[in-house]
């Protein structure tokens, strides 16, 4: 992939909607070199798919944490595995670094936070933890003229 590319790739995540003509325009590149560039994108994987962010997806839980999770031994699957069956994980990652694990989650409330993380200390391997909060999230999205 080139700047080209890449520049085409970024618009595309602030407005997954936008039409050829509109990218073309944003760009200052003809519009049929957006398209062959598009589809040669998607033929090769680099774009694997649209999709769209619902208002239920933002709402759904507004307390929104990170915790990081470290662990003893070799139990990260059986850990893993364990942190997946809670509802409140949505996902759950293994890094490198201090950390071993990685929790998104997403509550109702401040309180239903505190029992998740009151539950993820109870299993069995978890040595220490430390969550963040996420206060504000920015995603690539439309440009906004101000």
């Amino acid at each position: 992939m080139d700047d080209t590319d890449h520049a085409i790739i970024a618009e595309l995540r602030r407005d997954g909607r936008a039409s050829l003509s509109e990218l073309a325009g944003r760009l200052n590149i003809a519009r049929a070199t957006i398209r062959a560039r598009m589809e040669r994108l998607q033929a090769s994987g680099d774009i694997a798919g649209y999709t769209v962010v619902t208002r239920g997806d933002v709402s759904a839980t507004p307390v929104r944490a990170l915790m990081m999770i470290a662990i003893e031994g070799r139990g990260a699957e059986r850990t893993m595995a364990r942190l997946s069956g809670l509802p409140a994980v949505q996902a759950v990652h293994s890094t490198n670094g201090r950390w071993d694990l990685i929790a998104e989650i997403g509550t109702a409330s401040l309180l239903d936070l505190d029992e998740v993380m009151f539950r993820v200390r109870e299993i069995d391997g978890v040595v220490t933890s430390e969550t963040n909060l996420l206060l504000s999230t920015r995603r690539a999205g439309p440009r906004r003229n101000t």
